[in-house]
Order: structure tokens, then sequence, then C-alpha cells
């Protein structure tokens, strides 16, 4: 049985992963100060913690993973499709150049990466509430798709 002070330490650990989206790399910083100062208290702190770490550490893979793939894509297509003078010239050139018959298959390979982060960061919210309410109420939860970086 956990007692109340280790199960908010656990419960915080996880909110605290959700700073990243007032502090940049807040996600990493303040899970790692929590966790840090108090494992050796608790091995339910020191799970916990190790948990969003390695969250955290896979979201931030699979996300550049995914940056990796649709940022070149997106460069290349949109750079080849509109000629240099018909920016210059024309005022008009998004109706002309982007369009959707322009848009070729390694593009939908790239719409398709966006689409995977944008879901990817929604999972990830919703899963961080989740795991700081079974922290709470004192249980055990594993991240899916989690590497376990940290052990």
């Amino acid at each position: 049985m956990e007692t109340t002070n280790n199960k908010n330490l656990a419960t915080f650990t996880h909110l605290s992963a959700l700073s990243q989206y007032c502090i940049p790399f807040g996600n990493y910083i303040f899970p790692i100060l929590i966790w840090s100062s108090n494992k050796d208290k608790s091995e339910f702190i020191d799970f916990n913690g190790k948990q969003v770490l390695n969250f955290q550490l896979s979201m931030f893979l699979y996300s550049l993973v995914l940056a990796i793939i649709a940022i070149p894509i997106i460069l290349i297509t949109v750079f080849s499709n509109i000629p240099l003078d018909t920016i210059i010239n024309d005022g008009d050139f998004m109706r002309h150049h982007l369009s959707i018959e322009n848009i070729t298959g390694i593009a939908i390979v790239a719409i398709v990466a966006i689409f995977l982060f944008v879901g990817l960061k929604v999972a990830e919210f919703f899963l961080i509430i989740y795991a700081s309410v079974k922290a709470s109420n004192g249980e055990r939860f594993q991240y899916p798709l989690t590497i376990p970086f940290i052990k």
C-alpha cells in the first residue's frame, strides 16, 4: 500500500510532462527533477518516474522519425511545383501550382506522417492524464509503445 505522499509525487511526475506546452523541454526537465530527488524514497515513485521518462523519450523518437519523413518531402514537393518566376511575377501562384493535381504519391506519405504526428500528440496528452489518474489511485501503469531506455 502506497502512502498518499508517494501517490501524489508519482501523479505530479506524470503531470509534469504536460509542462511541454508552456516550457520548452519541460516534459523532460520536471519529471527528471521530481524522479531523481525522490526515487530512493519509494519504489512506486521510481517506477513511475522511469515510465514517464521512457514515454517522453519514445515520443521524441517517434516525432523525430515522422519529421524526418515529412519535412523534406513537403519542401521538395512545394518547391518543385512552384517556378521561381511565378512567385515573383504572379500574385496568384497558390491557385495555379498548389492544387490537388500537383500532389504526388510521395507527398501523400508526408501528409500521412503529419496526421500520424498529430494523432501521436493527442494520444500523448490523454495517456499522460490517464497515467496520472492511475498513479493517484496507487496503480502501476505502463505506457503503450514505450521503448525502455531507463531500466
